[in-house]
Parts: C-alpha cells; structure tokens; sequence
C-alpha cells in the first residue's frame, strides 16, 4: 500500500476508534503514522478484488473482537493486526498458484530462475492473480481427464504411441502379453473381477487378502467371469441385432389424413 491508501485506511480505522481519531488531528503525528504504516505495509495490497482481499475488513475483524480476543479494549488498530489478516490469505493465494513456464531461455538458469521467484513474489504481494491452470477444467472435463489418465496404457485402444508401448513392454510383460493377446482376438484375462481374490478389473490377481501378493496367472474362476461376460456380450448385441431386424421388417405405419384448411373454404 502506499500513502494514499494508508491515509484512507487509518480515516475508516478513526470511524470506528476514537483513539485513532484523537492520534489523526495532529498534522506532524498524522504524518508520522502515515510513513510508519506505509513503511509496515508496502507488501501488502489495499485491495484485491479477484481473490476478496480488502484491508479495510481485516481492520473491521480486529474491532469486532471475534472469541475471546479483547485486544481492542486496551489499543487501536496496529500494521500487525493487518499483516496478521493477510498471512493467511497470502498462503491461500500460493497454494492456488501454479507457476507458468517462463518465457526466459531455459539454457539461462540464473534467467529461468529469476523469473519464475518474480511470478511467485508478485502473487505474494497481491500485484499479480494466481495463475490457477487446474480451475480452468470444469467438473465435467476433470471427470473426463480422469477416465482417461485411468485407462493409459491399459485398455485395448490405449492412449500413448504405439513405439511406447513397445519400450515399455520389457518392464511390464504381464501387460505386454495382455496386449499380444488383444491384439490376437483373444479375451483379455483380466477384462473381468475376479470372484476369488476380489481384484478389479485390469488388475492382477493375489494370492491372498494379507499379503497381497500379485500372482503371474490368473484364477480359474476369473477366465470363468471373462467367458461369462464375453457370452452375455454376445447375447446382449445378438438381441440387439434381432432388435434391428424386427423393426426393419415392420411395414412403416400409415399416416394419419388430416383435414387441410384453405382460404377458399371446404370443397362440396
């Protein structure tokens, strides 16, 4: 803040606290008083109305006398009072921040790096809105941004490059002969949880429920859930072409003769 904005802080502080007023009516202690809380608060802003920040209610909590603080009984309101209201709002504004990708040449660290504690130190002192990229995706996007990040790498239309896959596949082979056997036609072992151990689908099975050891095969009740599933698929699109078919040879139903309405009045 500076002069002007200190000047009108300690003008509403002397509405609600006569003790203020009394300190403001002599020029020289005015002036004092003004430098002194100009000088306490250059880093904290007057105001921000994109994140609801307002000196002027951190100054109206302190008389408010919230719980069981009784400070405003014995002293008027001080710069501490009001850098205590804006720690707080200062480390909510930091945890929303995301810090943008800097537009210095990332071979020049000390450039880099100068920017990205600028961003930071202008969020902190209220000249810059936190950059919040993870609010710019609805409740509807992060649900979809989650189904789509759960099934990476696992589901037969996978989402990464083919030559990733590839790389991958001598780190994880259990997922490498899965995919062999998608690609073959096959039914995926794991496309169905497993009655005995209780493993979802797409996970592998365990030998028991305290250890939870991951096994290299499957169940034999678990390639019994896949075959079911499997048949009730097919059951499923077999009725649905059954479905089609009745209805394509249904005779389409005669149109419903409605009386037209002419200017000239009904035909004998």
């Amino acid at each position: 803040m500076i002069d002007n904005h200190i000047a009108a802080l300690l003008a509403f502080a002397g509405r609600l606290d006569s003790r203020v007023r009394r300190a403001l009516a002599d020029p020289q202690q005015s002036a004092r008083t003004i430098a002194d809380w100009t000088t306490a608060l250059a880093d904290v802003p007057a105001t921000l109305v994109d994140t609801g920040w307002d000196a002027s209610h951190a100054v109206r909590r302190y008389y408010e006398q919230r719980g069981a603080d009784r400070s405003a009984q014995f002293r008027p309101v001080e710069p501490h009072d009001v850098l205590a209201a804006w720690a707080p709002h200062r480390a909510e504004l930091m945890t929303r921040h995301t810090d943008p990708v800097p537009a210095a040449d990332p071979d020049d660290p000390a450039a880099w790096r100068a920017e990205l504690l600028g961003t930071r130190a202008a969020v902190a002192t209220g000249h810059t809105p936190p950059a919040e990229y993870r609010a710019e995706v609805n409740a509807g996007g992060q649900k979809r941004l989650a189904a789509l990040v759960s099934g990476v790498g696992t589901e037969p239309r996978r989402y990464m490059p083919e030559h990733v896959a590839r790389d991958l596949g001598p780190f994880r082979p259990g997922q490498a002969r899965r995919e062999a056997l998608v690609a073959e036609g096959l039914p995926d072992p794991l496309g169905a949880k497993c009655p005995h151990c209780r493993a979802e689908t797409g996970r592998p099975c365990r030998s028991s429920y305290r250890r939870h050891r991951n096994l290299d095969g499957v169940h034999p009740s678990r390639i019994e859930a896949v075959v079911a599933q499997l048949g009730a698929q097919e059951e499923q699109a077999e009725a649905e072409q059954v479905r089609l078919a009745r209805l394509m040879c249904q005779p389409p139903a005669p149109r419903d003769r409605r009386a037209r309405h002419t200017s000239g009045g009904v035909r004998p």
